[in-house]
């Protein structure tokens, strides 16, 4: 909670007009089996984020179409870096990495900045070109 009253608009944000659990997760379900291929949950952290996820999903959809497949990005960078998982810190990621995205700690914003971030590393360690969060084509 410290945390959250050092984060005042976090917590609005959060708090504003939330709808129900058991009305959202069997709708991401949903969508999560309308995508293409087999579903990875990737998560920074993924170790508290995918039991967070995991949890709503088996609690209020009675199933994880993720089934136990978690990937974290702060250890798959360390494997692209070479360098330990304590150094493998965002500061001392390349700054290609990062798309030019808003870090608001709003749960949205968050998790299309980390998904920016994942899908950059993933596609330079495939030898793709980069993909811009917000970018009509990749450069």
């Amino acid at each position: 909670m410290e945390w959250w009253r050092s984060q005042p608009e976090a917590w609005a944000a959060c708090r504003e007009t939330p709808p129900p659990p058991a009305a959202v997760m069997p709708r991401y379900v949903e969508w999560l089996k309308a995508l293409p291929g087999r579903p990875v949950f990737a998560g920074y952290p993924a170790a508290f984020d995918f039991t967070f996820v995991y949890w709503y999903l088996i609690r209020f959809a009675g199933e994880s179409p993720f089934s136990h497949s978690a990937l974290d990005i702060k250890t798959y960078a360390m494997a692209l870096l070479r360098k330990g998982y304590r150094e493998s810190v965002k500061r001392n990621m390349p700054k290609r990495w990062f798309d030019p995205l808003p870090h608001t700690h709003r749960a949205l914003d968050d998790a299309i900045e980390q998904g920016a971030l994942f899908c950059n590393m993933l596609a330079e360690n495939c030898g793709q070109s980069l993909f811009i969060a917000g970018d009509e084509q990749q450069s």
